[in-house]
């Protein structure tokens, strides 16, 4: 019996395993280049590209970091993956299904310590939107960032409308020449249904007033306290998505390593 003749009656690698593996990667590694586009894109419209040295200006998070990392892990991920399946190179398929392994790990260990460690969490939180606070206006990302959460969880700052006090432009000390003292981002304010056009100065000098007028025209909740009512009200739906991605991954490891043991069975009948 030849060798071909042995290889056709042997091994063989699936095509299902090896085109499907192929397709979910290549979505995986379109939405990577996307992400890590739009990134690149934001940082070249700062001026970042051109001046490294003004990242450490940025005194707050900065959400294009989010686009490139993911966008970069993606992009990393996604290519290992399309030519390790449609060239059957054990290598990358298996630098695939390791790091993919890993993110899954880091995930799973990751909400076993915000279970265990909640409190810590918490706090951190309470640190992380307090800096942000800080540095509203120091970099337009951020500062729309901010704005959206304040509006989607009907919040104000951390704790309540006086963490603005914090916020160079915002704080009510008399030495502060800002129009803007004593006041909240409009994003804080209680939308008016009526009101067809924003109005961007609707937050000025109402934390002059006592906490009962203020309710009448801004959110007086903090974001923390928002935040953790929306993930009890939707902690299904937030489970889910978790769930739903952990499969995923497991999914992608599992078609990976069937793949590599195809390649090898075939490969050892030659």
């Amino acid at each position: 019996m030849s060798r071909k003749q042995h290889h056709f009656k042997g091994a063989e690698v699936s095509c299902c395993v090896k085109y499907f593996l192929f397709g979910f990667n290549i979505i995986f590694w379109l939405l990577g280049a996307a992400f890590l586009s739009i990134g690149l894109w934001a940082w070249a419209e700062k001026g970042v590209l051109s001046n490294i040295s003004s990242i450490t200006d940025l005194g707050g998070f900065d959400p294009v970091w989010l686009f490139i990392v993911v966008g970069g892990v993606m992009f990393i991920l996604g290519f290992a993956g399309c030519i390790g399946a449609l060239r059957e190179n054990t290598f990358l398929l298996k630098f695939f299904s390791v790091f993919l392994g890993l993110i899954f790990f880091l995930e799973l260990t990751a909400g076993i310590l915000a279970f265990v460690f909640k409190d810590w969490i918490k706090d951190q939180l309470n640190f992380f939107i307090n800096n942000n606070v800080k540095a509203y206006r120091d970099d337009i990302d951020l500062q729309n960032l901010i704005d959206f959460a304040q509006e989607y969880w009907s919040c104000c700052g951390a704790h309540g409308p006086n963490d603005w006090n914090l916020n160079i432009y915002f704080n009510c000390t008399d030495s502060n020449p800002s129009r803007e003292r004593c006041g909240v981002p409009f994003s804080c304010c209680v939308k008016d249904p009526a009101e067809d056009v924003l109005n961007t100065q609707c937050g000025y000098d109402v934390r002059l007033q006592g906490e009962l007028d203020q309710q009448k025209y801004i959110y007086t909740k903090g974001c923390v306290g928002q935040f953790e009512k929306w993930l009890q009200d939707n902690l299904i739906i937030v489970a889910g998505i978790f769930v739903g991605i952990a499969l995923l991954q497991i999914f992608g490891i599992c078609l990976a390593q069937n793949l590599v043991s195809d390649i090898r069975a075939v490969k050892a009948n030659w």
